[in-house]
């Protein structure tokens, strides 16, 4: 993690005038774009300061036109936020008159009136129909729940596109997931899953995802997950998924493992809180594929006409 204290600072042609005010005027045109990137990206200052390694506070001085970040820093910003660096600092654009104005009032403000004034904003964009998860569906839950099969079937229902994250990893890193496990081990799937994740995001503003069950146990991707999707839990009892994974001639979780019941019990204790972080929970119990469809569909149409 690159510290704060980087000595290198970002290089500038200050315009002609006060060389002071001006400095002082760029440095708040970087905190605004800073800012703006986050929020586009929906991300918490928390989950900036995780992914780029900027301390969180830090990025409150930053966004605030009170902190002097060095390049090196910026850089780590721009690639956790998805923009480019030249993005952030460029001073070739013509701002309007009224961003001018905000940016004067910010630079006159106290610390804690820019975070009022800032958040002000934001909260005002999001109110006038700025939806940061669109009309982004996430299925989740175990192994077994059906997120890939009924995932294709109200797709398909919908019109709109499926994508199982599993096969954009296997796709974005070219190995399949046993050979990712088997190579880079958990950490490197998790940060495969984390990077296609956010290149989803990007993508789509449209789109039914079904995720692998241990996604939850992976706080920022998780975060990610649930802000930018809505999310539907899939939840069936434990000796559904077990018979609907053997069902599909998979007979791992059975392989050598007579307490693998009991193993599968304590993995959905452990994840029920974490799944029940979903905005719906849809219960596929004793339901055939067809009458699940036909409610998850009818249900995903209500909430996407939300």
């Amino acid at each position: 993690m690159t510290s704060d204290a980087d000595s290198v600072t970002v290089a500038k042609n200050p315009p002609s005038g006060d060389p002071e005010r001006a400095g002082e005027r760029f440095l708040q045109q970087v905190g605004v774009r800073v800012r703006t990137a986050r929020t586009r990206r929906g991300m918490s200052r928390k989950v900036l300061a995780q992914e780029s390694g900027v301390s969180e506070r830090y990025l409150a001085q930053l966004e605030t036109g009170n902190g002097n970040i060095s390049i090196l820093l910026l850089r780590q910003i721009a690639d956790a936020t998805g923009v480019k660096v030249q993005d952030l600092v460029t001073e070739n654009d013509q701002a309007a008159p009224e961003i001018l104005s905000i940016l004067e009032l910010a630079r006159r403000a106290t610390p804690a009136q820019r975070e009022d004034i800032i958040d002000s904003l934001t909260h005002m964009l999001n109110s006038s129909g700025t939806d940061l998860k669109a009309s982004r569906i996430a299925l989740i839950g175990l192994r077994g729940a059906g997120k890939s099969t009924l995932g294709r079937f109200v797709a398909e229902d919908l019109k709109i596109p499926f994508i199982e994250l599993n096969h954009e990893i296997e796709h974005d890193s070219g190995l399949a997931i046993p050979e990712i496990f088997a190579l880079y081990g958990q950490d490197g799937y998790r940060r495969l899953e984390q990077r296609c994740l956010r290149s989803i995001i990007d993508r789509h503003s449209k789109v039914i995802l079904a995720v692998a069950g241990g996604i939850v146990a992976e706080a920022t991707t998780y975060e990610m997950l649930l802000r930018s999707f809505h999310t539907v839990w899939l939840q069936a009892s434990p000796e559904e998924h077990m018979d609907r994974v053997r069902a599909q001639g998979d007979r791992r979780p059975m392989a050598g493992n007579p307490a693998a019941m009991n193993d599968l019990r304590s993995i959905l204790e452990s994840r029920q809180q974490l799944y029940s972080n979903a905005e719906v929970t849809f219960d596929t119990s004793a339901k055939t594929v067809a009458q699940c469809r036909e409610e998850l569909t009818e249900l995903l149409s209500t909430q996407l006409a939300d």
